[in-house]
Parts: C-alpha cells; sequence; structure tokens
C-alpha cells in the first residue's frame, strides 16, 4: 500500500489553521539536535486544529496504521536517526500562555508553555511550590505527562487538575490529578493523549525566599550537571534507595563513549553527544551502561529518556578514548 502521507496532510492542510509540513526535521525540536524527519509534522495553532486532526487521522482508520507521537520541547526524547514515520503533533504558540487561577493561590498555564518561564511568572506572584522547574528545560504538557521533578519537588505536588485533548475520542476532558496515576516520572497519560492546559494549586510565600530557592537550585544545577545543550537531561530514574549517577560512576563509567556519545565526566547521569553523533549513538550508550551496570550490580536501570522510532537493538557498542 503507497503511503498515506500526502493524502493526510492534503487533508489537513485544507482544514488546520496551524503547520502542516512533510519530511520535516525534528532535530531542531529535541535538545540533543539528533534525529531525522517526521513524515508528516503538524504544528497545532488552536484546541480546533487537533479536533481537526483527531477526525482526519480517525477516518484512515482500517485503511492505514499511521503512528503517533505528542512531542513538547524534547527535552527528554531521542528521535530515530531515520525519522517518525507517522504524524508527529506539537503545541504551537498559542498553547504558551499563563493566567491566575480564578480562587486560591496559584496559576494555570497552556501545555506548550516553557517550564522556567512558569516559575518565574509564578515568583513574581509570590507563588511558590513550582521553582525546581526553573531550570528544567521542558514544556507543561511534557512535564505532566512524566511528573517531572527535581531538588526533591515533582509537578504531583502542586498539580490540581489538567485538560487533556484526546485524539481518539475528538474531545478535551478535565481530568482531576488523582486520575493521572502520577508516579515518579510516570503518568498514565497515552500517546493519543495531549494536555492541552494544567492547573497547579500553590501556597504564598516570600518572593524573597522563592527567588533565593530559585537561585540556589540554578547554581546547585550549574555545579553539578552540564548545561542543558545536547543532552537529555538525566538519563535513567533513579532505582529506590539509590542514585542511578552513583552506579554508572561506580561501574567505571563516567567517560564511557560509543561513537559521538558519551556518558558526562561531570555526572555520569548525563549522556553527552558531538558534532556528527547519531540517534544510535545515544541508544547504544544507553542500552550499553545499562547492560554494564545490571552485570556489576544486580540493578536494571530504566531509561528516563524516551526514544522514538526506529533503531537497531544488535549493535555491539565499542568503548572508545575519553570525551574531548
Amino acid at each position: 500500500m503507497s503511503s498515506p502521507v500526502p493524502e493526510l496532510a492534503r487533508l489537513l492542510r485544507t482544514s488546520l489553521a496551524g503547520r502542516v509540513e512533510e519530511a520535516y526535521s525534528l532535530a531542531r525540536h529535541t535538545t540533543y539536535r539528533l534525529g531525522g524527519p517526521a513524515a508528516l509534522y503538524v504544528e497545532a495553532d488552536g484546541a480546533d486544529d487537533l479536533a481537526v486532526l483527531g477526525q482526519v487521522l480517525k477516518s484512515f482508520e482500517g485503511r492505514a496504521e499511521v503512528p503517533l507521537l505528542a512531542l513538547g520541547r524534547g527535552s527528554n526524547t531521542v528521535i530515530s536517526d531515520e525519522g517518525w514515520p507517522g504524524v508527529v503533533v506539537r503545541l504551537g504558540p498559542g498553547f504558551s500562555w499563563i493566567d491566575a487561577l480564578a480562587s486560591g493561590p496559584g496559576l494555570r498555564a497552556g501545555g506548550g508553555t516553557s517550564l522556567p518561564q512558569v516559575a518565574n511568572w509564578a515568583a513574581r506572584r509570590r507563588l511558590a511550590g513550582l521553582e525546581f522547574l526553573v531550570a528544567v528545560p521542558g514544556s507543561v504538557g511534557g512535564a505532566v505527562r512524566m511528573n517531572a521533578g527535581a531538588h526533591g519537588g515533582e509537578i504531583a505536588d502542586t498539580l490540581a487538575q489538567v485538560i487533556v485533548y484526546d485524539l481518539g475520542e475528538l474531545r478535551a476532558r478535565h481530568r482531576e490529578s488523582s486520575q493521572l496515576d502520577l508516579s515518579y516520572r510516570h503518568s498514565n497519560l497515552a500517546a493519543h493523549h495531549v494536555v492541552i492546559e494544567a492547573r497547579f494549586a500553590m501556597r504564598i510565600d516570600d518572593e524573597a525566599a522563592i527567588r533565593g530557592r530559585m537561585k540556589d537550585y540554578r547554581s546547585h544545577r550549574a555545579a553539578t550537571q552540564p548545561p542543558a545543550v545536547q543532552n537529555a537531561g538525566s538519563t535513567f530514574k533513579n532505582p529506590p534507595g539509590d542514585s542511578a549517577g552513583r552506579l554508572v560512576e561506580a561501574a567505571g563509567l563516567k567517560g564511557f563513549r560509543v561513537g559521538g556519545a558519551w556518558v558526562s565526566t561531570m555526572h555520569a547521569n548525563f549522556f553527552m553527544t558531538e558534532a556528527g553523533a547519531r540517534a544510535q549513538d545515544v541508544y547504544d550508550l544507553v542500552h550499553e551502561v545499562k547492560r554494564r551496570v545490571a552485570q556489576r550490580f544486580g540493578v536494571e536501570l530504566t531509561p528516563e529518556v524516551r526514544f522514538a522510532g526506529r533503531f537497531e537493538s544488535d549493535i555491539r557498542p565499542r568503548q572508545g578514548s575519553s570525551p574531548r
């Protein structure tokens, strides 16, 4: 069967206010700056665009399989070198906004809003509880999906409610935080769920105290973690009662390299890349480090970074020199 992408693109271009592109490079939308193109890229301008996308995808059911990937700011995503074979949907500028809650201290934000923007907006209004987001390079929607956290805080601590657009049911639904099954770096949101709004119940505090905590978090990140470029943040989830970085370092893997990707010498749970690196290099490095830690300590590390698209699983990584 021929690819459904040209017909999908034609149908969407006639109906969407947002952007529709074929063979669109996704590397620019991930912090690793790696990976191939989306067969079809859709940047939704509003909820109406999501409704149209859902309707068009539903019309192809039974005719062709169209894989769907929701992509935020790409701060924990590695796109395959081959790219994504179906539709990638991102929230456009219309989903980047912040407002105060109608009652009680707190805020509501669009799913595409950047996390540092949320933290700073809250601080200016003496709203406490989201300071840890100040150095997290992601979006509100992505943070909810993975229950993002840092410095002892996580989204679940303040999240009250979300509005999720269901591309399968073609409607937006309000869901309480308690309905999301939030746990460590986990929610029950599926691929066809797009977080378009989140509401956070917060507390009032002294602005200087809030700013002080934010400064401490930024300083700690700068002192202990590599810059948020050419990496995807923490690579593995911390196992119960231990630290993934400690285990990787104890296994002697700081500086361990596969192709153009290597384990940071600054923090062993951050994996870096250089110019010319491939997404496959990152995949191989992650799985080889996981294998060696399991072999050495009997602990199965779970990747926090997600891999999207097709990767070769039978590549045997090679160890090279320490990063230059």
